[in-house]
């Protein structure tokens, strides 16, 4: 990707100094300004990647599940890169970009983060096998409007029963103030109230973001692309007290018993049919207890060669200029600023940790560019906020929200007590990497 700005050719130091010049900071003035009528759009952060390990390495996309076929699947969209139409390969989708934000600002909560600890959130507590575990509406799925917080207890009475709960769920774009002071990630990152039989909350998503990566393709007789084939690549795994360990029917079923704390039930009981069915005198592969080699299969998806890789976000101020918080035409702006500076928190967090999944290590390899949009085609330029400016930035938003609009934001905003019973029946399953 070039330079942002077409000037007159001069030395390098000299264009580096215009251009930190021209590039308006990304203030609290700036956020005010969008989140008031006529306002930006929409502000996009677009990055260039690459692999760590260079151009010439590959990288593993997520994987998808496709309906009626077993292990996974990449997806593939046919994008533009430029003025040209290519085929992508998405590396990490928009529900998993968002995932990833919420979950740095989890993160900051738990480590007790001095200004983030103040962000109002939702705890559910669950006892199993005497561990107290904790969750909470920032990383479960449907955020306030989730299962598991609905199904458990505030004080000894059922959550969906309680004044404060019910002001949430009533919460409608024309008066969100009880999401601001209770749920404020529900408004960044969106959350649909499904379950409910009338008067559903729906709040999409003011934040979103994805990595696609753009791959070569051919053209059929007609010049239309095809969709690229991924290749497979091998998998193997070597044992070295034997590569064919068999087992008798009574070992293995002995073996299986003494783990079967700490099997799932699926594999325990998949243990003991293949234990079942070997006659006396025989011996069956002991590999599902994981003994023995795997001798090298092509039947893995192999990696995804990239050419150019980006990452992108929006946060749309379109979407928060739809919410009123009954604070006048400005405390509602200043509202809407403070949501804004809570989304680029976490985007600026979760930017920092390029973790993906295995095979999939990446690293900027320019620095970000951000936009404004103006409106009529004029852009504006802004610097990117490193962690450190997006916490002044916050603080300064709900310092300027508190004066104007009276917000308030100490913390954990309700205490969910967890219905055992559903924390009895849960069991873990193996799932495919995404």
């Amino acid at each position: 990707m070039g330079r942002r700005f077409r000037l007159t050719p001069m030395p390098e130091p000299a264009l580096s100094e215009m251009e930190s010049w021209l590039m308006r900071s990304l203030d609290l003035a700036v956020l005010l300004a969008a989140g008031s009528p006529g306002g930006s759009s929409c502000l996009a952060s677009t990055t260039s990647l690459e692999p760590a390990g260079g151009r010439h390495t590959s990288v593993a996309p997520a994987k998808f599940a496709e309906r009626g076929k077993k292990g996974g699947v990449y997806a593939y969209e046919q994008r533009y890169l430029g003025d040209e139409s290519r085929y992508a390969v998405v590396i990490d989708s928009k529900q998993s970009q968002l995932n990833r934000a919420e979950q740095a600002l989890a993160q900051a909560v738990e480590d007790g983060h001095p200004l983030l600890s103040r962000v109002p959130h939702v705890q559910v507590t669950y006892e199993r096998d005497g561990m107290v575990e904790r969750y909470y509406d920032l990383t479960l799925p449907h955020r306030v409007f989730d299962g598991h917080i609905r199904a458990g207890m505030i004080d000894g009475q059922p959550t969906t029963q309680t004044a404060a709960y019910r002001a949430v769920r009533d919460a409608t774009p024309a008066n969100a103030r009880a999401l601001l002071e209770t749920s404020p990630v529900t408004l960044v990152f969106g959350g649909w109230d499904s379950s409910r039989r009338s008067r559903q909350g729906r709040w999409r998503s003011a934040l979103v973001g994805e990595i696609v990566g753009f791959v070569s393709a051919s053209r059929d007789g007609t010049g239309v692309l095809t969709e690229p084939k991924p290749g497979m690549r091998g998998g193997a795994r070597v044992d070295p007290v034997g590569m064919q360990i068999n087992l008798g029917k009574k070992v293995m079923a002995e073996t299986a018993e003494r783990q079967r704390a700490e099997l799932s039930p699926g594999n325990y009981d998949g243990i003991v049919k293949v234990a079942n069915g070997i006659k006396p005198g025989d011996a069956k592969s002991a590999s599902a207890l994981g003994l023995g080699g795997i001798p090298p299969t092509l039947d893995q998806l192999a990696g995804v060669a990239c050419d150019t890789i980006i990452r992108t976000h929006v946060l749309s101020f379109a979407t928060l200029r739809q919410m009123r918080f009954g604070a006048g035409v400005e405390g509602d702006a200043a509202c809407r600023a403070l949501l804004a500076a809570l989304a680029l928190n976490a985007l600026a967090r979760s930017d920092a940790e390029l973790y993906l999944r295995a095979n999939c290590d990446l690293v900027e390899a320019e620095v970000p560019m951000v936009r404004l949009d103006q409106r009529g085609g004029e852009f504006l330029d802004v610097e990117p906020l490193s962690i450190d400016a997006a916490d002044l930035l916050l603080s300064e938003a709900l310092a300027h929200a508190e004066k104007v609009a009276d917000v308030t934001w100490s913390g954990l905003a309700l205490r969910v007590t967890g219905n055992p019973d559903i924390v009895s029946g849960a069991v873990d399953t193996d799932a495919e990497e995404k």
